[in-house]
């Protein structure tokens, strides 16, 4: 949470779960499973409209007269989005129910998010803090260049 507090950037976690399921899950340690300690915000998303909404949400259901009806079990797949001051989705990661994120991953991409909203230079693939960034020409064209403020 450091690391992303250091950067100005809201955590927030959105579940199916009821908001007793996470009060329960509060009361459990993180060594046995729980998310005891966790201090940012958790959603209840118990009517699946975010996740359907955002598109992580996995099975078989219908529209019936604007109304969500799933027809087989509903799950939403783990989804970590990136949004910026506008609310514009940046950055959108989808991963099946038995891959897990990475935070650093996510970190990297703040950084890159946070550096073009200030440079306005963009970050290439693996692009790391205090690396070569891209500079858009005014024809268009792409001039690397290594970044003299990092």
């Amino acid at each position: 949470m450091k690391d992303f507090e250091s950067r100005n950037v809201q955590v927030i976690a959105i579940s199916t779960d009821t908001e007793q399921s996470h009060w329960a899950w509060l009361q459990i340690p993180k060594e046995k499973g729980g998310i005891y300690g966790v201090t940012y915000p958790l959603v209840s998303d118990i009517n699946k409209t975010i996740s359907h909404n955002y598109g992580v949400l996995s099975g078989d259901w219908i529209f019936d007269k604007e109304e969500l009806k799933s027809t087989g079990e509903l799950i939403a797949y783990r989804g970590l989005f990136l949004i910026d001051k506008q609310g514009i989705i940046r950055h959108i990661l989808i991963n099946d129910f038995p891959l897990g994120r990475n935070v650093n991953e996510a970190i990297r991409m703040i950084d890159a998010l946070q550096y073009y909203e200030k440079s306005g230079e963009v970050c290439p693939a693996n692009w790391i803090k205090g690396k070569r960034a891209i500079k858009a020409s005014h024809r268009g064209l792409l001039d690397f260049y290594s970044s003299s403020d990092e």
